[in-house]
């Protein structure tokens, strides 16, 4: 039997609005090679100059993982070559980060939760990008020089669903504190996975092999199963020492296999140094004070959904895990609805209806359209059932929650005379059931409820109905 080791290291593209040590802008899809300097081209005697904005995002992700912030951290070179990168250097933290120790805690499904401890998180300049055609590779540097926050994990994670769990948990702190948009597709939020494996009950850390710029959670699960599993079959084939070697893999989504990509330097490798070009960071207190007062984040928003709507915790943490449903439910509790009702409309009824490319954030039914469609369930104005098909209606015309409600005739018969006047006919012409019911075959009341139901098409008040034929028949 084996234990699974896996650590993560997470970068994450700050949204400044402009790089890391130069005013190039950051804006994503420009033509290539636009978004460039002297200093983001590397080039002879361009200085780089420190975003501030950066370093103020830092300090609330610190806040945000109860780090350690160090008010001096260094800047050091980490020298390696690619195409992409044209100091032929990366200018990146090693000895002292602006973030040091802090912690994470997942929430697992069933209500236990584990604290994942988080290492560091340190400011760097990203890297270009490659664009490989045929035969012909392009290097495009509108990236080059872009702001970075790399936080690296403890390897307190012992399997892929920790490791998903860790990458949600943290990609919803980034989109709460407002300091990146975190889009996977565009790379502003990608992940290193580091894995090894070893015998259980043993403590020492075995050869490790990283998998290189995962930005899918799905991808990155399937990549750690495979990896384990490569693991495995190495330690029981008796050939782990030779065929599992440091070194930097990538995932194929088509194969669902990793394969070499090159040998895993170690820091000796980067030859790191102190940049002589750029001052240590040096935070004041004043900085200090106002940066880290963040947000409500996940945790305490989840926390505040259970004590003041009465929420589960289970939905609020499916609520709270994306801060455009957070703020949402928010907006609908505005209209003094039940949590538990605004909940299930919210993650069950709504999302239901999105076709491809539709989510909350472009929904067509807004937070005070679909809490109204719920406060007229509540004052029986219309059946649940009924507000389904209003709720339909909505998606596709943009009018009025009572308007539709009108055109669909759908509004619920709430008067007793009216509904007592269907009861009667019911009863009526079934006086051989009501013999029945009265002489013990108590089933038959579900009955007389549907026939009446039936016969007012769905729009009488079921409570009323269920209270008026009971007094009928007692």
């Amino acid at each position: 039997m084996f234990e699974v080791i896996i650590g993560l290291e997470v970068h994450v593209q700050l949204n400044t609005k402009s790089k890391l040590f130069c005013s190039c802008a950051t804006s994503f899809g420009e033509e290539p090679n636009t978004n460039t300097c002297p200093t983001c081209l590397g080039l002879p005697g361009a200085l780089p100059v420190l975003n501030k904005e950066a370093v103020h995002k830092a300090i609330m992700l610190g806040t945000a993982l109860n780090s350690k912030i160090n008010q001096k951290s260094i800047f050091n070179r980490k020298n390696y070559f690619y195409p992409d990168l044209p100091n032929g250097y990366q200018i990146s933290q090693f000895e002292v980060p602006v973030v040091g120790l802090g912690e994470l805690v997942i929430d697992f499904e069933d209500g236990t939760s584990k604290k994942i401890g988080v290492t560091r998180a340190h400011l760097e300049n990203d890297a270009g990008k490659n664009i490989h055609a045929g035969s012909v590779s392009h290097v495009d540097l509108n990236r080059a020089g872009t702001p970075l926050l790399e936080i690296v994990s403890e390897p307190d994670m012992r399997n892929a669903t920790e490791a998903v769990l860790y990458l949600k948990k943290l990609h919803s702190i980034v989109r709460y504190l407002g300091i990146s948009d975190a889009n996977m597709q565009e790379g502003s939020f990608r992940c290193d996975v580091n894995v090894s494996i070893r015998p259980k009950g043993d403590d020492k850390l075995y050869t490790r092999c990283e998998i290189k710029n995962m930005n899918s959670f799905k991808f990155i699960e399937r990549a750690i199963k495979y990896e384990v599993n490569r693991h495995i079959e190495a330690w029981e084939d008796g050939v782990h020492s030779t065929e599992i070697v440091q070194e930097t893999r990538l995932f194929d989504p088509d194969s669902g296999e990793t394969r070499s990509m090159r040998g895993k330097e170690d820091a000796a490798d980067y030859r790191y140094f102190p940049d002589p070009d750029l001052l240590p960071l040096i935070i004041t207190d004043e900085m200090m004070e106002k940066y880290s007062k963040i947000p409500e984040l996940p945790d305490e928003k989840k926390e505040r959904f259970v004590k003041e709507f009465g929420l589960k915790e289970y939905d609020a943490s499916v609520i709270t895990a994306s801060l455009e449903t957070a703020n949402f439910f928010d907006e609908m509790m505005k209209e003094g609805i039940s949590g538990k009702n605004a909940a299930t409309w919210l993650t069950v009824e709504l999302p239901a209806r999105f076709t491809e490319g539709v989510s909350i954030e472009n929904s067509p039914i807004d937070a005070k359209t679909l809490a109204t469609i719920v406060k007229r369930i509540e004052d029986n104005t219309i059946s649940g059932k009924a507000a389904k098909e209003v709720l339909d209606y909505l998606i596709e015309n943009s009018v009025e929650v009572d308007e539709a409600i009108d055109k669909l005739g759908l509004k619920q018969v709430s008067d007793d005379g009216a509904i007592l006047e269907i009861i009667d006919g019911i009863l009526a012409a079934n006086e051989d059931k009501i013999a029945e019911y009265k002489g013990g075959k108590e089933k038959l009341f579900g009955f007389f409820v549907g026939q009446t139901m039936k016969a007012s098409k769905g729009s009488a008040n079921p409570a009323k109905v269920n209270e008026l034929l009971k007094q009928r028949l007692s």
